[in-house]
């Protein structure tokens, strides 16, 4: 065959990711810490954005800028609801994000409260903000929380004179971490200070009776023995306790009692000594703050018997276009790179502007799904969560699966039964014993620790008597799956919470 040259007109579809859609897919599925993060970063570096106010008084030259026309994407208007996700995106038409509340979705009435659509669009999200006098904060004025490493130097000063001695000292108040416990290797210490080894441990055992009592421990057999040791409770059988704490945790109490020479009663006291010290000492002092998990969504109970889905005004930033300050500026700029500059950050804050509303609307359209599926279990509890996938809330409310995916990523709601991760409600499905509607597997591990916990000393239930139980329920489970659902869930097997319950029992 020969080889030849020719001109061929092709015609195909592809998706084009512009940088504002990889935007919008990024936003989506940002924390709302996260969230604030990034808008903070764009506030900085973008000119033409400003903080939201609490009113519309207070915006002064600021106004929210309208909302743009929609992007293209290969011809075909994007309209906003739906983010592609690669090749694998169908190309064919989507739905418009009104098209997909219909009357499913009827008993519940989702709403914000900046009161969705009508002045939330213009903010693109709600949350404090201002440059006001309610930023100033008297607490703001109040001294740093003491540390752990703080604490230790101040003892380190009183305790050890000699200057050689205290720099090592110095040196191992570094290493120890914020549990209490010190993490380097002392052979790596002394090599690196030039010193020796017995130095080295010399000062680790003055630093070893420093507060909190168990600091400075290398393991936990040795905070609990330097913890023993300060109270004079580390006799022999004490000693031969704590050096068998893999024992220990497998509840083995027989063979404890055979490695501390001990009876059912000492032994007993001697745990519960155990349980009595701190296994973190260090955690008593000033460390880095736990941030608490903050909902993005809020539901609760109406009057009339349905649920209200609202947002969470807080985690949302308020961000508007001062379109003001652009005109004033642009009517001053004259060089191409001055306008070209002013053009890109216009459309780079009303890109932003949007993408924050849309990002609100989407997880509130996921999680008004969301409530509506699983009804019977913000009525009557986890034993009636139902078995969820993506596909069945995406396919409901008119969109992908990966933006489903994005959405519940990192998001929480606020219930009246507690706060949940939006992906707890995504559950998969066990059979029905008798056919009828499926299980979720969520319920079915409650109910697998509703038996374990009701369960005597004299009648522990195996994982065999567990499945049959669960049968008799109707629920179609392997012997394997309650295996693996009961060790998630960190409950000990059957013989070692016979042995623990004997144990109490005879104490």
């Amino acid at each position: 065959m020969a080889l030849t040259q020719r001109l061929q007109l092709r015609q195909s579809q592809a998706l084009v990711m512009t940088p504002q859609l990889m935007q919008a897919i990024k936003l989506l599925q940002l924390s709302n810490l996260d969230l604030v993060t990034y808008v903070e970063a764009e506030l900085e570096r973008n000119p033409l954005l400003d903080r939201g106010a609490d009113s519309e008084g207070e915006l002064g030259g600021a106004e929210a800028a309208a909302p743009p026309e929609q992007p293209a994407v290969n011809g075909e208007v994007w309209n906003g609801a739906e983010f592609p996700d690669g090749a694998a995106e169908d190309n064919g038409p989507r739905a418009s994000p009104d098209d997909a509340s219909g009357d499913d979705a009827e008993p519940i009435r989702a709403r914000t409260s900046a009161e969705l659509p009508g002045g939330y669009s213009d903010w693109a999200g709600i949350g404090s903000g201002g440059r006001d006098d309610s930023d100033y904060n008297l607490e703001s004025f109040v001294s740093a929380e003491r540390t752990l490493a703080d604490w230790l130097r101040e003892q380190l000063v009183l305790a050890i004179v000699d200057p050689a001695r205290r720099m090592i000292g110095q040196y191992l108040i570094d290493l120890v971490d914020e549990a209490g416990y010190l993490a380097g290797d002392l052979e790596a210490a002394a090599e690196k200070l030039g010193t020796s080894t017995a130095e080295i441990e010399a000062v680790l055992a003055v630093l070893q009776t420093f507060d909190p009592s168990g600091v400075f421990a290398r393991d936990l057999a040795e905070c609990l023995a330097i913890q023993l040791k300060e109270q004079d409770r580390f006799d022999p059988a004490m000693q031969a306790l704590v050096g068998r704490l893999d024992v220990l945790a497998r509840r083995d109490f027989a063979g404890l009692k055979k490695i501390c020479g001990v009876d059912d009663d000492d032994l007993a006291d001697m745990i519960a000594e155990i349980r009595r010290l701190n296994p973190k000492p260090g955690l008593a002092f000033g460390s880095v703050p736990v941030q608490p998990i903050v909902p993005d969504v809020f539901v609760r109970p109406a009057p009339d018997g349905s649920w209200i889905v609202e947002l969470n005004s807080d985690t949302l930033p308020k961000v508007l276009v001062n379109q003001s300050y652009y005109a004033e500026v642009s009517g001053t700029a004259r060089r191409d790179t001055e306008k070209s500059y002013l053009t890109e950050c216009l459309q780079s804050a009303t890109w932003l502007v949007r993408a924050l509303d849309q990002r609100a609307r989407t997880i509130l359209k996921v999680s008004n799904e969301i409530v509506r599926q699983q009804d019977a279990f913000f009525a009557r509890g986890v034993e009636h969560l139902r078995p969820l996938n993506l596909k069945t809330v995406a396919e409901a409310i008119g969109m992908h699966e990966s933006t489903v995916s994005r959405v519940t990523a990192n998001k929480y709601m606020a219930t009246s039964r507690g706060i949940f991760e939006l992906k707890y409600f995504f559950t998969s499905a066990i059979a029905a014993a008798h056919g009828g509607e499926a299980h979720s597997a969520e319920a079915v591990r409650h109910r697998i620790k509703q038996l374990i916990d009701a369960e005597t000393a004299a009648d522990v239930l195996s994982d065999d008597t567990i499945v049959e139980k669960l049968r008799e329920a109707g629920i179609d489970i392997a012997r394997r799956t309650v295996a693996k659902y009961r060790e998630a869930m960190r409950i000990p097997s059957s013989v070692q919470r016979r042995r623990e319950k004997q144990v109490a029992a005879a104490s």
